[in-house]
């Protein structure tokens, strides 16, 4: 048998066309497969190598037919559904909507090239979006194009020749012990001062102190136990998570003064629910809003959140988020274990914790070399 082979014709700058000869039907027609190529002629040299290579291998390129559009909705329900939890499919399916298919979706699946996606985060960056949402696109497809190739649908990722923008890491904000003392004094009175009082204490995430039951505090010992989130769903309602990694799952101490507050609090809200008698939604959650209902963030941090902050004297640009950050740069730059604060923010590895205090770990490095000097050095000068 003959090898088969290709030709490369060029269409216009940037696109080439590939054909390839398939032998004669059963009335003796010449069969051709036509594909184009839209990037260089080494792209369209890659991609004929490539389907040869499938054809010596008994494999039809009928598949390349196939829209991108149509992979990616086979993908996220045969591939991704089993796997992931709801809102994660929400935000794969959000993604590709918004920012893959109105530009790439018609397209086939075996036509995208590295040119392709290159020109599709340079235009998502000159639109002003950022280089962290360009990184979550590419993960995305890089993971429906993987599963592609184990599908033997394609040979190749285009996404790993792709160069990527610079992760952009946003600083982060930590209140100083003096800042904390007075959001502490600010909050005294607040319906949520609790909630803000025991994210900042414990550095549990906000998703975390949402999903809290009152079946999660032993107050013998004064303790909360980590195991569950509250998640927002798209469709705009909510349901129970397991939390973000299996370190996630633990038990911290509360300090006195908060478990004292904690039970107060307790009594406030039987209070409020005898109030609203059969119509209060019981989730046995620790932080509700009126009537038993799940928190919604964005009013907490409209009605309660930035209000405490302009009443003690903080920057409005102060996430919800940097209260855990707090809680881990006060606790690091006091000296505390980095293991023990890793374990109490629930992060996977202690590592992780390093590189994300790095700039705690060196004022701690400064500290440990004065006291070499006075250990080592002090007199001799």
């Amino acid at each position: 048998m003959a090898r088969r082979t290709g030709q490369i014709i060029r269409r216009g700058d940037a696109r080439f066309v590939v054909r390839i000869y398939l032998g004669t039907d059963a009335n003796g027609k010449r069969r051709y497969h036509n594909h184009t190529v839209r990037g260089t002629k080494k792209d369209a040299q890659a991609w004929l190598t490539a389907a040869l290579r499938r054809l010596d291998l008994g494999e039809s390129l009928e598949m390349t037919s196939l829209s991108l559009n149509d992979y990616l909705d086979q993908w996220l329900v045969t591939a991704v559904t089993p796997k992931v939890r709801t809102h994660t499919l929400d935000d794969y399916t959000r993604t590709l909507a918004r920012y893959v298919r109105p530009k790439l979706g018609k397209h086939k699946l075996t036509s995208i090239t590295p040119m392709d996606l290159q020109a599709l985060y340079g235009g998502m960056l000159a639109n002003g979006l950022t280089a962290r949402t360009v990184r979550l696109v590419h993960a995305v497809l890089s993971s429906a194009f993987k599963q592609g190739i184990r599908w033997q649908m394609l040979q190749q990722n285009p996404c790993a020749n792709v160069e990527l923008p610079k992760q952009q890491h946003r600083e982060m904000s930590a209140l100083s012990p003096e800042q904390a003392a007075r959001f502490l004094v600010a909050i005294q009175d607040d319906r949520y001062g609790v909630l803000f009082s025991l994210m900042l204490a414990t550095g549990i995430r906000p998703s975390e102190a949402y999903g809290l039951q009152w079946a999660d505090v032993d107050w013998q010992r004064g303790l909360i136990t980590i195991q569950r989130k509250l998640t927002r769903l798209r469709t705009g309602g909510w349901q129970f998570d397991e939390p973000k990694t299996v370190k996630s799952r633990r038990s911290i101490p509360l300090p006195t003064s908060l478990l004292e507050a904690l039970k107060a609090h307790r009594k406030t809200q039987l209070e409020e629910r005898m109030r609203w008698g059969s119509e209060w939604q019981d989730n046995d959650l620790v932080f509700t809003s009126e009537g038993g209902t799940p928190i919604h963030q964005r009013n907490l941090m409209r009605r309660y959140y930035k209000p405490a902050l302009a009443k003690a004297g903080l920057p409005a640009s102060l996430r919800l988020y940097d209260l855990r950050h707090t809680c881990a740069t006060l606790l690091l730059a006091d000296g505390e274990n980095l293991k023990v604060v890793s374990e109490r923010l629930g992060h996977s590895t202690i590592t992780l914790t390093a590189d994300v205090y790095a700039h705690v770990s060196e004022s701690m490095q400064r500290q440990a070399t004065d006291r070499m000097e006075r250990l080592l050095y002090n007199g001799q000068n």
